[in-house]
């Protein structure tokens, strides 16, 4: 896996790096900025980026938070600055986490227990010889089931966040698998959270159905 991620960002990696430094010696001319003045002004960019996506602690982004704490999705979109969230977001996680665990481990087993009755029933009713359900058969339902999921989360993202239909498919997937790397996060932009309420609502049911939905099947 290294090797391959090696081979496959390192120049590009190389290649931005080189193209921003460019491009902040050209703003430091332009502007005639000293070395001190432009790292504060970067600073201050760095502070302002979580602000651009509009209030993230009102109840709609709190919960949005909450989901991605007990899940271990993790974006780092956003993050306490109080001591006392830092306090209970801690707390928060400790018991969250396991509780959110086995709940969709239970969820998942019903599921399973759901399909294979269902997967029965029909194969009785088509007057197959084995209706047993095989292994095989639940792994491709779960094949299925899964890309469903993932292809449908990323039509409905690539509509309301204008990205492509692929970095929204990569989103969900990255989203729903909780590696949460906070490359591509929904709902942070025009304010989405306090002006899309329909599209929350989508995002939260979207992530906590997905969420069992894989669980079952992997």
């Amino acid at each position: 896996g290294a090797a391959v991620f090696d081979a496959l960002e390192s120049e590009e990696e190389t290649a931005e790096r080189r193209r921003l430094e460019a491009k902040s010696q050209e703003l430091k001319s332009k502007y005639n900025l000293s070395a001190e003045s432009y790292r504060e002004l970067e600073w201050v960019v760095l502070k302002l980026k979580p602000h651009k996506a509009g209030v993230q602690w009102k109840f709609a982004g709190s919960f949005y938070f909450a989901i991605t704490v007990i899940t271990t999705i993790g974006y780092g979109h956003a993050a306490p600055s109080t001591d006392g969230g830092k306090v209970f977001c801690m707390v928060y996680a400790l018991l969250g986490i396991p509780l959110t665990l086995v709940m969709f481990q239970s969820l998942g087993e019903r599921i399973n227990t759901f399909v294979k009755y269902l997967l029965h029933r029909i194969k009785k009713c088509l007057g197959m010889r084995r209706a047993e359900v095989s292994m095989a058969n639940m792994v491709t339902i779960g094949f299925f089931s899964c890309i469903s999921t993932l292809c449908i989360g990323a039509a409905a993202f690539s509509y309301y966040e204008h990205w492509s239909f692929f970095h929204a498919y990569y989103y969900c997937f990255i989203t729903l698998t909780t590696i949460g790397f906070g490359d591509y996060v929904a709902l942070q932009k025009d304010e989405a959270l306090q002006n899309k309420p329909q599209y929350v609502a989508f995002s939260f049911v979207y992530i906590l159905t997905g969420l069992t939905v894989i669980g079952a099947f992997l």
